[in-house]
Parts: C-alpha cells; sequence; structure tokens
C-alpha cells in the first residue's frame, strides 16, 4: 500500500511511486520525484487531490497523467489520448486511394508543413477552434489558401468523430476567415486576329495544330494535354471533355467540378487542326497532342509554356502571354462576334453566364437598340402606338 499505508512509496532514487484505485481498478502511477521526505509528503498530498476528484466524478486520467499506458483504458474517447500528429497521418494513408493524386499530394503538403507543425502536440480531443483561430490570425496568405489549409483538418476531424474517437468536430460548420485585401483582378490579354495569325504562320507541325486547336476551343491547358482520340467524335465535330492533366498527376484525372464535364463543338477552324493532327499521332490511338521532342503527351502548361509557347512568341515577335491566354482569346472571339453568352459558358465548362459575363463582359457588345421590337410587332396592337409629339412653334 505504500508508507504507512498512505498508498505512497519510493519506487526509485528519482521517483515515487502513488497507488489509487479507479472504477474499481487499482492504479500505480510513478511521479518523477526523488523519495525525499518532503516530496513523499508532497505526493501524499498530490494523491489526497486524486481521491478527492474521484470521489467527487471530476477526476480525468488522461489530462492528470497523459503520458500513462493507462490513460487509454479510462480515456471515455480514444482522441483524449490519440496525438494529433499520428492521427493525421494514419487518417491522411486511410484516405490516398479515394483522393486524386493532385489532391492527396495537395492534402501531404498541407498536413506535413503545416498542421503537424502547428497542432500535431495537441491530444485529437484538445483542438480547438481557439487553436485554427491563433495560428492562422498570424498568417499572411489569402482566404482562399486559409480555407485550403482549414479542408483537409476539418475532413478529418469530421472522420474522427464519425468513428466516436472524440465526442464532436470543432471545426463543423465553421471556417476561419479574415478581411481581404482587395482581390487582384484576373488578367484577361487575348490574342488579337493580327497576333494570332502572327503565331500561326510562325509555327509548324504539331505546334501550330496545338495552338489553332487551343485558340478555337477555348479549353484549358490542362484539358487539351488530356485529349486522347477516343474522345473526338468526327461524326458530330465534337470533341469529349471530361478529364485534365496536371503536373502533379502521372495520369489524366476527372474534371474538378460537374460543368466541366462537357462536349466542346469543333468549329471549322479546331476541327481543320484535329485533321492536321492525325499525321503525327491518330494512328498510335492514344494522345491527340505530343511533345515533338520526346514523341510522349505534353506533362501539363509548364513544358508547353518553357519549350514551345515562349520560343514561339519570340521568333514571331509577339508580345508574351502565357498559354492560358489562349482560353481568353476563344472567349474574347466568341462574345465579341455576338455569340450567346450562355452557350460560351456551357463551351468553356462554367455552370452559368455570370461569370462570362464578369470576366469577360467588356468583348460582349453593346445592347442592341433595337431590343424590344420584336416583340412589339408580335404582340402590340394600333391602340399602343407611340404618341407623336408636336414640334414647338
Amino acid at each position: 500500500m505504500g508508507r504507512d499505508g498512505s498508498g505512497v512509496k519510493s519506487a526509485s532514487q528519482s521517483s515515487i511511486e502513488i497507488t489509487f484505485t479507479y472504477q474499481g481498478k487499482r492504479c500505480r502511477e510513478r511521479l518523477p520525484l526523488k523519495p525525499t521526505p518532503a516530496n513523499l509528503k508532497r505526493a501524499e498530498q498530490h494523491r489526497a487531490a486524486i481521491l478527492h476528484a474521484i470521489a467527487t466524478n471530476s477526476f480525468d486520467y488522461s489530462a492528470t497523467f497523459p503520458n500513462s499506458a493507462n490513460a487509454a483504458k479510462f480515456a471515455e474517447y480514444k482522441g483524449e489520448v490519440q496525438y494529433l500528429g499520428e492521427y493525421l497521418e494514419q487518417w491522411l494513408s486511410s484516405r490516398k486511394p479515394e483522393l486524386k493524386v493532385s489532391a492527396y499530394d495537395g492534402y501531404r503538403k498541407i498536413v506535413d508543413y503545416k498542421l503537424i507543425p502547428w497542432f500535431g502536440h495537441l491530444k485529437l480531443a484538445e483542438i480547438k477552434r481557439l487553436h485554427v483561430r491563433e495560428i492562422l490570425s498570424l498568417q499572411t496568405c489569402t482566404n482562399k489558401t486559409l480555407a485550403n489549409i482549414q479542408s483537409p483538418l476539418r475532413k478529418a476531424l469530421h472522420d474522427a468523430a464519425e468513428d466516436e474517437l472524440i465526442e464532436t468536430n470543432p471545426l463543423a460548420g465553421w471556417t476561419y476567415s479574415k478581411q481581404d485585401a482587395p482581390k487582384k483582378k484576373l488578367k484577361i490579354d487575348p490574342f488579337s486576329k493580327e497576333e494570332q495569325k502572327l503565331i500561326l504562320d510562325t509555327a509548324t507541325g504539331q505546334a501550330k495544330n496545338l495552338l489553332q486547336f487551343a485558340f478555337w476551343t477555348g479549353l484549358r491547358t490542362s484539358e487539351y494535354v488530356a485529349l486522347n482520340w477516343e474522345d473526338v467524335d468526327f461524326v458530330r465535330n465534337v470533341i469529349i471533355v471530361d478529364k485534365a492533366l496536371t503536373q502533379k498527376s502521372d495520369e489524366a484525372e476527372t474534371t474538378k467540378t460537374i460543368s466541366g464535364l462537357r462536349e466542346v463543338k469543333l468549329l471549322g477552324p479546331a476541327l481543320d487542326a484535329i485533321i492536321a493532327q492525325k499525321q503525327f499521332t491518330y494512328l498510335a490511338g492514344k494522345e491527340v497532342f505530343q511533345n515533338p521532342a520526346t514523341g510522349e503527351r505534353w506533362a501539363g502548361d509548364q513544358p508547353i509554356r518553357k519549350r514551345m509557347f515562349e520560343p514561339l512568341l519570340k521568333k514571331a515577335k509577339v508580345r508574351y502571354r502565357n498559354p492560358y491566354q489562349t482560353r481568353h482569346t476563344y472567349a474574347s472571339m466568341m462574345l465579341s462576334a455576338g455569340e450567346h453568352p450562355m452557350w460560351v459558358a456551357k463551351q468553356m465548362g462554367h455552370a452559368d453566364w455570370t461569370m462570362i459575363a464578369r470576366v469577360y463582359g467588356k468583348w460582349m457588345p453593346d445592347a442592341d437598340t433595337g431590343a424590344g421590337s420584336r416583340a412589339e410587332s408580335l404582340f402590340g396592337n394600333d391602340n399602343n402606338k407611340t404618341a407623336t409629339l408636336s414640334k414647338p412653334a
């Protein structure tokens, strides 16, 4: 039982053991104190406080002895004794098979370089909104980046609550954000008709076909590098866009949004480019566009920019813009020609035309001065004629 039946005794030259009963089980814990008379007395007082807490139902084993093997036995939730860093590693490994490569890569960086260094020392059940707010308030990134950081943590805590490792998810229905600085306006800098001609006259072979196709379909770089011949429907003259390829993934993944899954009409110049491309890659039956230097599929926009686009624009003496501006060029051409914004939105993979109007509004023709006249002629009557004002004398 210990010294004089007190439940306290010397365990070694550097520790004192206390004994008590909790939930009907006898427990022994060591205190890192030299067994001097004064320390033994202090241990007795500590044990008495534990017994009082047990008697009043306020004893928290994991809080009193956080490193004890007994803590897990008495924890109501496993998250009271498991560290958040350990759980995040386990959670991310379990989620890997169901995540896209790019999503897993993003989560891995956030977990390794943000969440574990910041919160890994906390017990799973200890993490609170306050901890997240205090850390994120010190960061100098945008709210979008802050949301990206919180996303895997929220998902991990949701799963922990579902598995009954913690009582509730403290981040459920909550996202820390701070007042954003004015957002940088999206730079829309399309190539003019004259610039397109200079570029296409300078380009040859696969490079010319790719760029002419990009100008006349508005596909994202990640979408046209993922395009396979099986995605081209020569009967209906459309292409099926259902995947994308980025630098972070070894193989194509589905598009990010439902609206991104779409059919794109092959307008004349785009169809001509596809037909011209047949001689290079069609017989292989795989990707439509290849890096001529390697004979393999382009690995995202960076190789295209560095190895083809920059040198080509320099040779054509056209002011440099990045390859994504081919998409903006398509939008500006379609809208300037008076194509319906909703049709353009669907071609480009947007859910509705509001984004088109907001971003590309300057290329949309001014309102038709005759708007409404067709309705007047169809549904009007003689009694609705506009009165003629007489001129002043």
